[in-house]
């Protein structure tokens, strides 16, 4: 079977369990944190604008959340086309002209001066924006094994966490000058997506064998996604997802300014919490795997997660909804390397890009039916019931994978 990334393993890379090399010192690795970086936070840097957007443009605040739906609907088409591109023609064949269009494309919505203008840009840098993590990821389950690769992925977790909690706040301080300014923060995948054409491994001509007919490659992927620990993976990252965009970045806020009046400064300190803590975890995630299996950490996590959930509705005061998110974040920077990781070890070399591909849709799903489905808990009882039943949500999703994700 073809090995399909177009830079393959090089002697300094063989960092796994046997050789103890920690992978944080191989700078090529830095490069795809970077690609990380730039590839996440494009909503929530520009939000802080929205309402300079709505007065720029003479819109309303409801036409505003085009904004977002421009940038994130490409993407349940491009992600998985990108996969089977970075499988079938080599990952930096990929990922290279994929940072050009995103930071370009994303970079003139700072020069747009008419609404349907912004959006179309939007709609094309949602389109290259998709894939870039997942193409980071499946870029370090190539080069990695083991241990060292559950570190790898560990470390670009916290590096997404790291942009996750940076990014708002530096949408905002830079809308403060004008609202553009914030929309111009993908040009930083210019340099990023250079140090990646120039840097990251042997050119394409040194892959050793083609990519074979592109029957096989079906076959490949479609035993892959019918693996029931796949599928299994798939499904509990989606429910992930629904917790945390359906109660916890949706109702947090809401829950601290109903029970304790605080202001949106307290519930953006809360909020970044979770992404501290998360961040530290996965750091040391490599660790972790020595001890406890892939499976296992995804499951504790999911209880970590109901606990969480179940006792902020219970906390005495803002301190005490801020301790729980606290302790989300900790299930946060377990699951998500965790899970990443089990992925990279399911897939062969040969679809792991789409493997990892059709994960980033299941997050996107997650991300649209989360605030609908504990929406409707809000409509049965109060801000409380949507903590409980979101709680409820992550034991079944720790029950379900029980079953679902099958032995190591």
């Amino acid at each position: 079977m073809a090995h399909s990334d177009n830079s393959p393993r090089r002697p300094h890379h063989d960092a796994g369990p046997s050789s103890g090399a920690d992978p944080i010192f191989d700078l090529d690795l830095w490069l795809l944190f970077a690609v990380t970086v730039v590839g996440v936070g494009n909503v929530s840097s520009v939000s802080p604008t929205f309402p300079q957007v709505v007065e720029v443009f003479d819109i309303s605040r409801v036409q505003v959340g085009w904004v977002v739906t421009a940038y994130s609907l490409p993407g349940l088409l491009s992600a998985p086309l990108a996969g089977i591109g970075a499988d079938r023609f080599g990952r930096k064949r990929v990922l290279v002209p994929t940072l050009f269009v995103f930071g370009l494309a994303g970079g003139s919505c700072a020069l747009a001066r008419s609404f349907p203008v912004l959006l179309a840009l939007r709609a094309v840098q949602g389109l290259a924006a998709a894939p870039l993590v997942g193409l980071a990821i499946t870029i370090i389950g190539d080069r990695y094994d083991g241990v060292a690769r559950a570190t790898a992925v560990g470390y670009n977790a916290t590096a997404l966490n790291v942009g996750t909690a940076a990014y708002p706040a530096v949408g905002g301080t830079l809308a403060v000058w004008a609202w553009y300014w914030p929309f111009a923060l993908p040009l930083l995948a210019l340099p990023v997506g250079t140090a990646i054409a120039w840097t990251l491994g042997p050119p394409d001509s040194e892959r050793q064998q083609g990519p074979g007919p592109f029957r096989e490659y079906l076959a490949v992927v479609g035993a892959r996604l019918g693996d029931r620990r796949v599928l299994g993976l798939l499904f509990v990252n989606l429910g992930i997802f629904v917790l945390i965009f359906g109660a916890f970045l949706t109702y947090v806020p809401e829950l601290l300014d109903t029970r304790f009046g605080s202001s949106s400064v307290v519930a953006g300190a809360v909020l970044a919490a979770a992404s501290v803590s998360s961040g530290l975890v996965a750091t040391q995630l490599g660790r972790l795997a020595t001890v406890f299996s892939l499976r296992r950490l995804i499951q504790g996590s999911l209880l970590i997660d109901a606990a969480a959930l179940a006792l902020m509705p219970l906390a005495p005061g803002a301190w005490g909804v801020g301790a729980a998110a606290l302790l989300f974040g900790v299930a946060q920077g377990l699951n998500q390397p965790a899970l990443q990781t089990r992925l990279t070890e399911l897939s062969s070399d040969a679809s792991r890009g789409v493997v990892l591909s059709v994960n980033g849709m299941a997050l996107r799903l997650g991300q649209a039916i989360g605030p609908l489905l504990l929406g409707g808990a809000l409509v049965v009882g109060d801000i409380g019931t949507v903590f409980y039943a979101a709680a409820g949500v992550g034991l079944l999703m720790g029950g379900a994978a029980v079953g679902l994700l099958g032995p190591e």
